[in-house]
């Protein structure tokens, strides 16, 4: 199973993101096949914080159309969100211990944890901070190469 990570949900939506195409193109595929696919609630939660802050972008996605977005991804009969579970604790912290992470790299964690307890093949991310966890595949399908070889 893919999941997708935040910035991809982000490019998806947003038009004037110069990765908009290829973003929105990687989404469809996986919202259009049989195979299940999946988003860890924290990148919903972290989508609608970014797509719609006025500080990030200007102007930003306006809130109703912000959760029509998201309520269009729930709309995929295959769609899995991936949420906490009894494992969640020892698998983040394990990764946490491992990492030695601090601060903000707790929320990478976090995600790499709900992907890892839920049996997530790849994780689809364009954010390199990932490579902190190696128990985690990691590619960029923004990258022909890489959405290809998941």
């Amino acid at each position: 199973m893919i999941a997708i990570d935040t910035n991809i949900l982000v490019y998806a939506h947003r038009e004037d993101s110069p990765f908009h195409t290829r973003a929105l193109a990687c989404v469809e595929s996986l919202a259009n096949a049989p195979a299940p696919w999946a988003i860890p609630w924290p990148c919903l939660h972290e989508f609608y914080a970014i797509a719609t802050h006025p500080r990030i972008y200007a102007p930003p996605t306006p809130l109703d159309l912000a959760l029509q977005q998201i309520d269009a991804w729930l709309e995929s009969p295959t769609l899995i969100l991936l949420g906490e579970s009894e494992i969640h604790w020892p698998t983040l912290r394990d990764l946490v211990a491992a990492g030695r992470l601090a601060g903000p790299q707790i929320h990478d964690a976090r995600i790499a944890a709900l992907c890892l307890q839920h049996g997530v093949r790849t994780l689809w991310s364009a954010d390199r901070d990932f490579s902190r966890f190696p128990r985690l595949k990691c590619a960029n399908p923004l990258i022909a190469d890489n959405a290809t070889n998941s």
